[in-house]
């Protein structure tokens, strides 16, 4: 059975950047029976893991920031005390007295600024970010909603074991994209990697960011 998906411009570039690296798998699986000694095969799937860690993170960003707009534009007391809380610079403030940005606009504009520089790839810093659109436990949440959604409940999968999984894949996508995925100690030789690996942490990943939408749409 298909689960539903966000119907949010974010997400569909989400599952648009997601598809890009399910094509450069299937180019690597495609390519391998021609065996070519001027071609690694492995660099395709190298190629795929970090674009489906950069899908992830990408949506990420743009998901906080829309629910942002959408929670400050409200401007209610029953908004997440971390964005209640939120700190804007005093000429942001004074701008928004003058009636030259709507506070709503203030509020993004600032946070898109904060995050430019950071990449969602620890669960840690995910739990972080989101705690201004969300006062739920989200990995928690998300545990149990992918147990139901894809394991049928079959599964021991927690909050543990879930960001234990998205961790690993990150910090393989850092090992390709900072040390040419080379083994520690090594100046040549690669770590293993296959097609079936790498389409394992592409589904982690289409899960995960399914789970976090269903958590935060969720909210109330």
């Amino acid at each position: 059975m298909a689960v539903p998906r966000p119907q949010t411009r974010q997400f569909e570039a989400f599952m648009t950047n997601l598809s890009y690296a399910r094509r450069m798998v299937e180019a690597g699986r495609m390519l391998t029976p021609f065996n070519s000694p001027t071609i690694d095969i492995d660099d395709f799937y190298r190629a795929a893991w970090v674009q489906a860690v950069a899908a992830i993170d990408h949506w990420l960003h743009e998901e906080v920031l829309r629910r942002v707009a959408e929670l400050a534009a409200k401007d209610s007391p029953d908004m997440p005390y971390q964005l209640r809380v939120y700190e804007l610079p005093l000429h942001t403030v004074e701008a928004v007295q003058k009636g030259d940005v709507t506070l709503s606009d203030a509020v993004v504009e600032h946070l898109r600024d904060k995050l430019a520089a950071q990449s969602l790839q620890h669960p840690g810093k995910i739990s972080e970010v989101l705690k201004l659109v969300t006062d739920r436990k989200v990995w928690y949440l998300s545990a149990g909603w992918i147990n139901k959604t894809f394991f049928q409940g079959r599964t021991s999968l927690n909050e543990k074991t879930l960001r234990s999984r998205y961790l690993e894949i990150t910090q393989r996508r850092n090992k390709i994209a900072h040390d040419a995925d080379l083994i520690d100690g090594d100046l040549k030789q690669r770590r293993p990697i296959d097609e079936a690996s790498v389409n394992d942490a592409i589904d982690w990943i289409e899960r995960i960011a399914l789970a976090i939408a269903h958590v935060l749409d969720e909210e109330g």
